[in-house]
Parts: structure tokens; C-alpha cells; sequence
């Protein structure tokens, strides 16, 4: 305080200049001095002040008057050393506080960090400066006072003390931070009363602006941002606009605003009066405002209208680009409205004749018509006859066959098709056409052209687990089952045989005309190899055979001559020394089974050397074969029959068997 006050002291001297150097001067020399002092120039006044202060050690250089009388001052031993570089107190101690307490009342207490309300007392572009009441002003950025561009000189505003002197000694000041400090309770506030307020856009992001309100960042979502969609953003960036705050996020301090708030209200209104006046079947011009997959929305000045996108042409079109585009202006038919809903439904093909009227209307069924394929389907392909009038094809009446392909083997979009009319429903607008009407009828004249037995070559068209689909020409496939395809070799699966593709040589088994089906096979190509065998192995023949494998069951698998494989139960497969059989060994076996049938060989090693119960009592030999059946089928469940080997071998075999019996 005292520093204070002798500041304050030292700026009132300065003010009252010359009286308060007379009054110096006339308490540190004597009354003649000061007499002739006033007499000279203010440049002798100035040098006899200077060394009444402070005494000069060095002599005085030139003799003057002033000199002179310098022995006539007193002894320098009475003078107070102790008030060199000090003010001289000229206040009395009740002026001294009167003069506190006044100096006092000019200044505030403040804090760091504390919001407080200051004046603008100068503004340029750059800078503002506000007076706080403080003992020197605070210089605050122009750029945090964007969102109020009417700023003036004397307007009142908040700031937040950063820090009261700083190293400069500069009192540093901030608006932006005061204005987020109260911010939140202000937006609170404002979305209870739907307050309109002010805002700077500050910049663009994802999906709309980012506005600061408050002094805080507030999202504007791009659809909030106007009634009508908004292409550009960056027009808004650098503007002041006004908003209403429709959602607060106090979680995670999100603010969301809306600027087509404001414009809702008036055009409710709007759309009110205007739905008002509308009529259906009225025409009314309007201009699109939006386009989507699925139709075109379309301003009729404050209200919008959807045309669905098979409204908009009487033709087959996949996207309504393809005829409109933005802010382009088009006539539109008001189909429907809701008056409670405030929804339009508009046309834009009905101000157009429907394209079934232009139809020739001499077509009928059975005509032959050309057009274009405009779509696709698993099921089948549509055709356009004439703009806007379209036909089927269905997948049945593509082909003659009654095995049935999607329609995209055979046609593609904007392919031209000849087709024959099937059904016309003009009142309807539906329309069927066929393919394969164009084409004859393979199935007319089938027994004479495939007469069972005979022979044909086909492709594969298909492979099931049951069987192969083979197609011997366009319309006319058949059916090799599974067990139809080999004589001798298990098979799986049809793939172990042939494949897509593939050609392959069958036989007519069967014709069914009316259910358009053929049963074909492929192993009736060769003789079955099982008749030679009934004479080959005879029961009770032997046969030299090798054992392959022991099943975990005990049965033994034995290959015999031909490829043909037999099985030896356990007990039939004893040796003569009491061992049993080993895999790789060679034998001597007995026919005791053969089954033409069933395709089954049992045998037996034991009987070679030995009578079996068998010989002995020829009543069990039923119960036996029986037995030897079951094992079989259970052999035959768990193993893959090797091939027959050479079967021109067997044929040869059985010419010969043949010639013996003649002769």
C-alpha cells in the first residue's frame, strides 16, 4: 500500500510541476538563495534543485553568483543523508488515508480465474480491449467474438481472469472461456424455453457443421440444416446463423442444433394450406428435390410429393436417374394424398397413354412377336414386345425337356427373342409367350426315333446320388440309375463313372411318353458276366483263389480267377495242420455257394481235405447256405468289390463251354 501511495504521490507532483520544486527547493536552501534563485533562468533553477538533493562531491567549474553563496549554506554534517532517492512526504497522516481510501474505491478485487463483467473501450480488427475496473486493461482476440459481429465500444461483456499480471506485467483476459464456464447452463435454458440463438460456424465434418454456440461446439447435422437437401456445406462455413438446440447429450458434453427448426413451423403451415387445395387427377409443377432407389421426391413450392419409381414410366426402368435428375422441373398428376399423414403420392406415367392401348389389336394367341429381354429371373425372362408392354417366358416354356434350367443359360438382358404368343389378357395387361413352341415336338415320334433296346450316344448333363442325367438331344434327356451303370464294380457315387460333360453311350431301357420320360443304362452295353460264371463255378468245383483280407470280423475275402471274389468263413478256413489261413496265401477253395443273383461266391479250404457236416448230412445244407447268405451281405455292406477283369476273356470262356455241350 505504501508503494501504492507513493506512486499516486509522485503522479500528483508531476501534475503541479513548478510548485512542487519551490516547495523542495525553499526546505534545503536558504531564503536569500531561493530569492535570486527565482530571478534566474529555469536551466540555474534545475541545477541548484539537482544539487540541493544530491550534494555534489566534485568542485563547481565555473564561478557563478549561485556558486558563490554556496559557503553561506549550512555545514553539510546537518544534513539527512537517509532521504537521498526518497519522496518527501508532504501528506499528513489522516491525508494519507483519506487519499487510501479514495484510490481504493477506483479499483476491484479480483482473483485469477474468476468471471467478471468488463466494458469494451477500444476495438480493432485484429484486438478488443476491456476495462475491468482493474489497474490496467485486458486485450482479448477478435476472433472470439465471431459469433457477434454487431460488437461495439461500451458493450458490456464477460471475461475470465487467466492471470491478473503475467510476466510483462499484462493483465491477461479471456471471453471465449467466461463464455464456456456459463455455456452449459445457458444451454440448458434455452432447449427448455426453444430459445432462438446465434451461432458461428466454425467449420465442416463429417455429416453436417460444426457451430459454436456459447462459446461450445455444437454438431449441425447436414439434415437439420435446411428443408431441402444440401449438397455444399462449405457455403455455411464462416457464417452466423440462428438455431434452436434440440438435443443436449450431457454425458459426453454433445450439443446437437437445428437450423430447419426455425423454417418447420412456417412451412407446416404452408403444407397445411396447400393440401388443402389439392385435388386428385389434379397436374400440378413441381421441381425435384431428391432421388433414391426406390422413386423421386419432388417440391410443390413448401410441400413434397413422392412419384414411386414404377410410376414413373410405363417401361421397365431399374433407377430413376435414368429419366430425371436434380432441380429439374417436371409435370406431375396427384394420385393420393393423406390429409393426416400430410402425405402426396404423384405420377408422372399417367399424364401419358398407357402403352397396352397402342398394342396391335390384331395379335392373338399363337402370333409370333420379337423383342427384347429386359429382365432375368431363376424363374424366367421377361420380354418387351413394345415400350411398356412386356411378356413371360417362363422356364417351362423355354425347352422341351422336363429337366428345367434357370433361365439365365439361356438368355441375357437386352438379347433379342422370338417368342410365340400363349396367353393375351388385355384386360389384365398380361402377357405369356413360349420358346419352344417354335420348334417341333421331339416327344411326338419318340418310339420311332428311340425304340427301347437300341443304342444311343448322349451328354451328361447331370449327376445325382441316385444317378446320371444324360441328354440324347435338345428336349429329350433320360435316367441311368445307379445301378444300372456297371455289372461287376460297387459303386458309391455316379462320379466314379463319368462327369459333366462327358459323353456316354447308353441303352434304352423304358419310355414313359405321357410323364416325357426315358430310363436308360449303360452296363446292358455288355453281357453280364454273372451267365458265364454260373457255368464257370459250379458248386462243388475247385478253384485256386488267393486271400486278400480278414475282416474284423473273421471272414476271409479271396480273389478267384477272373477277378471274381469269394468269401471263406472261419471254420472253413482251418488248414489241414489246424492253422488258419493267412492274407497273401494261396489255396485250394470249394464252391460251396454261388448266387446269381445276389452276385455271391461262399467258399471253403476245409473241405478240401476233410469231410464237413455238410457231406455227412445233406439236411443242413439249407441252414448253411442260409448262414452263408448273412455273412455275405455283411461282407458286402463293409467292402468294394474288385472288376471282373477281362470280360472279352469270359466271352471267349463261354463260346467254348458252349461248343462242348453241343458236342
Amino acid at each position: 500500500m505504501r508503494y501504492k501511495l507513493n506512486k499516486m504521490t509522485d503522479k500528483k507532483k508531476s501534475a503541479e510541476e513548478g510548485k512542487e520544486k519551490k516547495v523542495v527547493a525553499k526546505k534545503t536552501t536558504t531564503k536569500k538563495t531561493a530569492e535570486k534563485k527565482e530571478k534566474t533562468e529555469s536551466k540555474t533553477e534545475k541545477v541548484v534543485e539537482e544539487k540541493a538533493e544530491i550534494p555534489a562531491k566534485e568542485p563547481v567549474k565555473k564561478a557563478t553568483p549561485v556558486a558563490k553563496k554556496k559557503e553561506e549554506v549550512k555545514p553539510l554534517a546537518d544534513f539527512d543523508w537517509d532521504r537521498i532517492g526518497k519522496y518527501e512526504e508532504t501528506y499528513s497522516k489522516k491525508e494519507k488515508e483519506e487519499l487510501e481510501a479514495l484510490y481504493d474505491e477506483t479499483l476491484k478485487t479480483i482473483g485469477n480465474e474468476e468471471v467478471i463483467e468488463g466494458t469494451i473501450v477500444a476495438k480493432t480488427n485484429r484486438d478488443v480491449v476491456v476495462n475491468i475496473g482493474f489497474k490496467s486493461e485486458g486485450v482479448i482476440s477478435i476472433s472470439e467474438f465471431r459469433y457477434n459481429p454487431d460488437l461495439k465500444e461500451g458493450d458490456k461483456v464477460e471475461v475470465f481472469v487467466v492471470n491478473q499480471e503475467d510476466k510483462n506485467g499484462q493483465l491477461i483476459l479471456s471471453h471465449s472461456r467466461a463464455r464456456a464456464l456459463k455455456a452449459w447452463d445457458r444451454v440448458n435454458e434455452v432447449l427448455e424455453s426453444q430459445e432462438i440463438v446465434k451461432g458461428y460456424v466454425k467449420c465442416r465434418t463429417k455429416g453436417g457443421l460444426i457451430v459454436d454456440v456459447f462459446g461450445i461446439e455444437a454438431f449441425l447435422p447436414g439434415s437439420q440444416i435446411d428443408v431441402k437437401p444440401v449438397r455444399d456445406y462449405d457455403i455455411y462455413v464462416d457464417k452466423i446463423m440462428e438455431f434452436k438446440v434440440v438435443k443436449i447429450n450431457k454425458e459426453f458434453k454433445n450439443i446437437v442444433v437445428s437450423h430447419k427448426a426455425l423454417i418447420e413451423a412456417e412451412l407446416e403451415q404452408q403444407k397445411v394450406q396447400i393440401i388443402s387445395k389439392l385435388e386428385k387427377g389434379q397436374v400440378l409443377e413441381g421441381i425435384v428435390k431428391n432421388i433414391t432407389s426406390y422413386g423421386v421426391f419432388v417440391d410443390l413450392g413448401g410441400v413434397d410429393g413422392l412419384i414411386h419409381i414404377t410410376d414413373l414410366s410405363w417401361g421397365r426402368i431399374n433407377h430413376p436417374e435414368e429419366i430425371l435428375e436434380l432441380d429439374q422441373k417436371i409435370n406431375v398428376v396427384i394420385l393420393d394424398f393423406d390429409d393426416d399423414k400430410k402425405r402426396i403420392a404423384l405420377g408422372v406415367k399417367q399424364l401419358h397413354e398407357h402403352p397396352w392401348d397402342k398394342l396391335d389389336a390384331n395379335l392373338s394367341v399363337g402370333d409370333t412377336v420379337k423383342g427384347k429381354v429386359v429382365v432375368v429371373a431363376d424363374y424366367g425372362a421377361f420380354i418387351e414386345v413394345i415400350p411398356g408392354v412386356e411378356g413371360l417366358i417362363h422356364v417351362s416354356e423355354i425347352t422341351w425337356s422336363n429337366h428345367l434350367k434357370p433361365a439365365q443359360e439361356f438368355f441375357k438382358v437386352g438379347q433379342e427373342v422370338e417368342a410365340q404368343v400363349l396367353t393375351l389378357d388385355r384386360e389384365e395387361r398380361k402377357m405369356s409367350l413360349g420358346v419352344k413352341q417354335l420348334t417341333s415336338d421331339p416327344w411326338e415320334d419318340i418310339e420311332t426315333k428311340y425304340s427301347v433296346e437300341s443304342k444311343h450316344k448322349g451328354k451328361v448333363s447331370n449327376i445325382s446320388d441316385f444317378g446320371v442325367f444324360v441328354e440324347l438331344e435338345s428336349g429329350v434327356d433320360g435316367l441311368i440309375h445307379i445301378s444300372d451303370l456297371s455289372w461287376s464294380k460297387k459303386i458309391n457315387h455316379p462320379s466314379e463313372i463319368t462327369k459333366l460333360g462327358d459323353e456316354i453311350e447308353v441303352v434304352i431301357l423304358e419310355i414313359d411318353r405321357e410323364n416325357r420320360r426315358l430310363s436308360l443304362g449303360h452296363k446292358q452295353l455288355e453281357e453280364n458276366p454273372w451267365d458265364v460264371f454260373e457255368t464257370v463255378f459250379t458248386e462243388g468245383s475247385t478253384h485256386e483263389g488267393t486271400v486278400t483280407e480278414i475282416t474284423p470280423k473273421g471272414l476271409y475275402i479271396v480273389s478267384l480267377q477272373y477277378g471274381v471274389e469269394g468269401i471263406v468263413t472261419k471254420k472253413n478256413a482251418e488248414k489241414e495242420d489246424g492253422s488258419f489261413l493267412a492274407v497273401d496265401e494261396k489255396a485250394s477253395f470249394i464252391i460251396v455257394e454261388f448266387n446269381k443273383g445276389a452276385k455271391k461266391i461262399v467258399l471253403s479250404h476245409t473241405q478240401t481235405f476233410k469231410e464237413t457236416e455238410d457231406d455227412v448230412k445233406p439236411k443242413a445244407k439249407g441252414k448253411t447256405k442260409s448262414s452263408s447268405n448273412s455273412a455275405v451281405k455283411k461282407v458286402n455292406d463293409n467292402i468294394e468289390k474288385t472288376t471282373l477283369g477281362d470280360l472279352d476273356a469270359l466271352s471267349n470262356l463261354k463260346a467254348d463251354l458252349e461248343k462242348e455241350e453241343k458236342k
